[in-house]
């Protein structure tokens, strides 16, 4: 599925069923609130924390529900996310293309 596919499908369900799109202000808190939960999972598989009684190891679902509220804001705000990705794709490689290369921090021995 393209970035277009998916936009195109988040809005099919968000008319179908969803009655409406949330404010772009609701959307950004939930989006905060999604990151959030994404942050949780990535502290106790990832980091020092472990998991509560009851927790799963669901990051792939909140990898989702971040992606779901993030193409709903960019549905909402007229942006088409496969021609931004591209431009940021570009942006990143012009400015960034000897950068990480050349930073010691990231080679092989991580000195």
């Amino acid at each position: 599925m393209t970035l277009e596919e998916a936009q195109k499908q988040v809005d099919q369900w968000i008319k179908t069923y969803g009655v409406r799109y949330f404010s772009e202000l609701t959307n950004m808190t939930i989006l905060t609130e999604e990151v959030g939960e994404l942050a949780r999972i990535m502290a106790r598989k990832y980091g020092d924390q472990s998991f509560k009684e009851g927790e799963k190891d669901n990051i792939a679902d909140e990898l989702t529900d971040v992606l779901w509220v993030l193409l709903c804001i960019a549905n909402q705000t007229g942006v088409d996310l496969t021609e931004a990705f591209a431009r940021n794709l570009e942006k990143k490689t012009n400015r960034d293309n000897k950068r990480h290369i050349n930073n010691p921090k990231l080679s092989d021995d991580g000195k």
